[in-house]
C-alpha cells in the first residue's frame, strides 16, 4: 500500500521511475515523515510550497522565484540579491551544506542563478553568480560541485591584486547533463546538451553537445 502511495506521488511531481519493490516500509514512512516537515517548513518560512531543510537561510526572499516540488535540504543559504532572479523550475534540488552567492563584493552587483527543470545538485555545492550560472533542464551533478563566473584582473603590476576588479562571462550548463563529484566551473565555460562530464574536472572552455569531457583542465574524451 505504501509503495503504490509512493509511486502516486512521484507520478505526481513528474518522477516517472518505478520504486525498488525490497525498500522497507519503515523507510518510505520515515520519507514521508520528513518530506511533510521539510513541506510545513517552507510554508511557513516563504508563505509558498517548497520543501526547506532545517536551517535554510534565504536573503532578499522576493528575488527568489521556484516552480513545483522544489527541495533545498538543510543549512544551505541562499543569497537573492542580484540584477536578475535568483529563479528555478520545477522539481529543482539543492544538495545541504551548499551555498549560493549572488553579489560577492559591494563593488558588483551580481547577476544570478537559473537552473531549469528536474535538475539537482549534491551536498557541499557552491555557486558563485556574480557574472550569471545558467543550468538547464534534467541536470545531474554529484556533490562538492562548484560554479566561479567571474575572474579577477592581474596584469597590472602597479596594483594589488584585489584592486583591480573582476570580469565575468558567466558559466552556462546545457541540457540532460550528468556532472561527477568535485567538478569546478570556472568564469566563461559552457557545456552543451547530453554529455557527461567526469568528477574531478576542471571545466574552462566551451564544449560541444554530445561528448565526454574530464581531466584539469577538461577536454574531450568521447563522443557519445
Amino acid at each position: 500500500m505504501l509503495k503504490k502511495l509512493l509511486k502516486k506521488l512521484l507520478k505526481a511531481f513528474g518522477k516517472n521511475y518505478t520504486p525498488d519493490q525490497s525498500i522497507p516500509d519503515k523507510l518510505i514512512v520515515s520519507i514521508f515523515s520528513r518530506r511533510l516537515f521539510m513541506f510545513l517548513r517552507g510554508i511557513v518560512k516563504t508563505r509558498r510550497k517548497i520543501f526547506l531543510g532545517e536551517g535554510v537561510t534565504i536573503y532578499n526572499k522576493s528575488n527568489f522565484k521556484f516552480g513545483n516540488g522544489c527541495t533545498i535540504e538543510k543549512h544551505t543559504t541562499l543569497d537573492c540579491y542580484a540584477k536578475s532572479p535568483v529563479n528555478f523550475g520545477n522539481s529543482v534540488k539543492i544538495g545541504a551544506f551548499s551555498a549560493v552567492s549572488t553579489t560577492s563584493h559591494l563593488s558588483k552587483y551580481g547577476i544570478g542563478l537559473t537552473i531549469g527543470n528536474n535538475s539537482a545538485i549534491g551536498e557541499y555545492a557552491y555557486f558563485g553568480c556574480s557574472g550569471g550560472v545558467t543550468i538547464g533542464n534534467d541536470v545531474i551533478m554529484g556533490q562538492y560541485i562548484s560554479f566561479h563566473s567571474e575572474n579577477h584582473n592581474f596584469l597590472d603590476k602597479t596594483k594589488l591584486i584585489r584592486e583591480q576588479g573582476v570580469t565575468s562571462i558567466g558559466v552556462v550548463l546545457g541540457n540532460n547533463i550528468w556532472v561527477g563529484s568535485k567538478v569546478t566551473f570556472l568564469d566563461g565555460s559552457k557545456v552543451g546538451d547530453n554529455c557527461v562530464v567526469a568528477a574531478g574536472a576542471v571545466v574552462k572552455d566551451i564544449f560541444p553537445n554530445n561528448v565526454i569531457i574530464g581531466g584539469v583542465p577538461a577536454k574531450v574524451l568521447k563522443q557519445i
